[in-house]
């Protein structure tokens, strides 16, 4: 190996690391590392394969160069694919022509290319919790043919950058299962791609937390049991309480929703029981209540520990014995209605003060999940701002396609006491007065730019404000530029002279947005 190769190699998988953004989609920034590192090591494709290990199959997932995504499985032993992850080996294929195992699956690669390509494939694995080797999948790419000693360098530069992408491949591995889980609960067809299905579910979340939660809620679906979901305000309660009813067999049936807390005591047992003609002073005629409206369906019923004494005695008879009674009739009239309820109160103090009626607790605590605040799960900020983000600018007819990095800091860095639903606030409040393609840290509320939100000591004064906008504006255009200042200057309007100043005044590197010097060969 030649310094010449040995540097371009590192230039590569320095660009390389550089795409794996954490704050970034999980497949579209792998999709770029697989297009980026094709381009840059001429390689004629490039595939990433994940073991799926409820199937025991393995599933090409990202390409890079197929026509159309790639529908070939393998299973392990399989094909090279297959040996590959099978030995935890990699393997290098000369020449594919003389290779028996790409003559019946040559997934698209046509005679000519079979006879003018080699094909290296390496294992992507990761050490486990019980210090056990676990494979994740294989990286594959097809070379141009060359001497042996050749193809072993890159077989050699392959494998470290499997190594490197193996912690995302993981990830990527539990999006596969996710996926199941939401085509399994019916949000999403075969075809369908996950965003699409959350985007259709309303409900966006990628943490392990709000994995749990779904997975707690697929169990729970198709039964008949009382749900009790529990969270701070804010955390998006009916949402989940919606996706349990779109789950389940009563899905085609109506969801009724109440919220306790939004009436008064003496109107909460009208609203869920019912009343007769002349029950009470404005009841001038008959009318039907939650539970009977919700026959054969759902019943949601929200803040559940703002009931008062009364009404609790009566949802506790309607759920033992399945039947209630209008106000001001001595008729029961049966009900068959599924119960979902929500809080975010401790109902067990409620119990000991003897506000909560303790065997109510224990009929609508049957199956418990607990919602984890937004603080607790930051994975989920990002995603949900972006998505609240494209909602607001369609809304409100607004251009913009993105949020800048210091205001992507700030939003993860805050506490967001509020939750998801302060999040959504916040992002609509960006759009309206958002007049650009993206939103900085200046759209967002005063209360994420604290000294306690962005996780500082002291508050800027006026002088370093401004600095931090010219510096957070600077390494937009240098990054939109590839690191070219001349193109900085004309994007800015102003002087070279002036840009030059200022690069060295806030000790930036223009070399560093230069990508694709990265990883040219020099």
């Amino acid at each position: 190996m030649t310094t010449d190769d040995f540097l371009h190699y590192l230039q590569t998988l320095h660009a390389t690391v550089q795409q794996l953004d954490p704050l970034s989609p999980l497949q579209s920034s792998l999709d770029s590392l697989l297009s980026m590192t094709a381009e840059a090591m001429k390689y004629k494709r490039m595939a990433l394969a994940i073991f799926d290990p409820k199937t025991n199959t393995i599933r090409f997932d990202l390409t890079y160069g197929h026509k159309g995504p790639v529908k070939a499985t393998y299973t392990p032993g399989q094909g090279v694919t297959g040996q590959v992850l099978d030995s935890g080996k990699p393997i290098i294929v000369e020449a594919m022509e003389r290779d028996e195992r790409f003559l019946n699956k040559a997934m698209g690669r046509s005679p000519k290319e079979l006879a003018e390509l080699s094909f290296i494939c390496v294992p992507i694995s990761r050490i486990n919790a019980d210090g056990l080797t676990e494979a994740l999948g294989v990286l594959s790419a097809d070379i141009p043919c060359q001497p042996l000693d050749v193809l072993r360098m890159h077989c050699a530069f392959l494998e470290v950058l499997a190594a490197v992408i193996a912690r995302q491949t993981a990830y990527l591995q539990e999006n596969m299962a996710q996926k199941e889980l939401w085509a399994s609960m019916g949000f999403l067809g075969e075809t369908m791609d996950r965003e699409k299905a959350l985007m259709q579910a309303k409900i966006v979340a990628t943490s392990k937390a709000m994995a749990f939660v779904m997975g707690q809620i697929m169990q729970v679906a198709s039964s008949k049991a009382s749900v009790l979901l529990r969270g701070e305000s804010g955390t998006g309660k009916e949402l989940l309480a919606e996706a349990i009813h779109n789950a389940s067999s009563r899905r085609t049936k109506p969801l009724v929703r109440l919220n306790c807390a939004a009436l008064p005591s003496e109107l909460l047992e009208s609203e869920l029981f019912g009343h007769e003609r002349g029950a009470f002073t404005g009841a001038v005629g008959t009318k039907k209540g939650r539970f009977e409206l919700a026959h054969t369906g759902t019943l949601f019923l929200d803040e559940i520990g703002e009931l008062s004494a009364e009404a609790q005695a009566k949802l506790l008879r309607a759920l033992q014995e399945g039947e209630i009674q209008r106000l001001g009739s001595e008729k029961s009239i049966k009900v068959d209605v599924r119960i979902i309820c929500a809080t975010h109160q401790p109902l067990e103090n409620l119990i000991q003060s003897g506000r909560f009626r303790e065997d109510l607790y224990y009929r609508i605590n049957v199956f418990p999940i607990f919602i984890p605040p937004l603080r607790e799960r930051r994975e989920d900020i990002l995603p949900l701002a972006e998505y609240f983000l494209e909602f607001f600018s369609k809304e409100y007819a607004k251009n913009i396609k993105r949020i800048s990095m210091p205001a992507i800091d700030l939003l993860t860095q805050y506490q967001w006491p509020g939750n998801v639903r302060e999040l959504r606030n916040c992002m609509e409040r960006a759009a309206l007065i958002c007049n650009e393609e993206a939103i900085r840290t200046y759209h967002l509320p005063p209360t994420l730019q604290t000294a306690e939100s962005s996780a500082t000591d002291n508050q800027l004064s006026f002088g370093e404000a401004v600095g931090k906008f010219e510096q957070e504006i600077l390494v937009e255009a240098l990054q939109k530029c590839g690191g070219n200042m001349l193109q900085v200057a004309r994007e800015l309007r102003a002087s070279y002279r002036i840009i030059n100043y200022k690069i060295k005044k806030y000790n930036l590197d223009p070399k560093k947005y230069d990508v694709r010097g990265k990883t040219r060969k020099p």
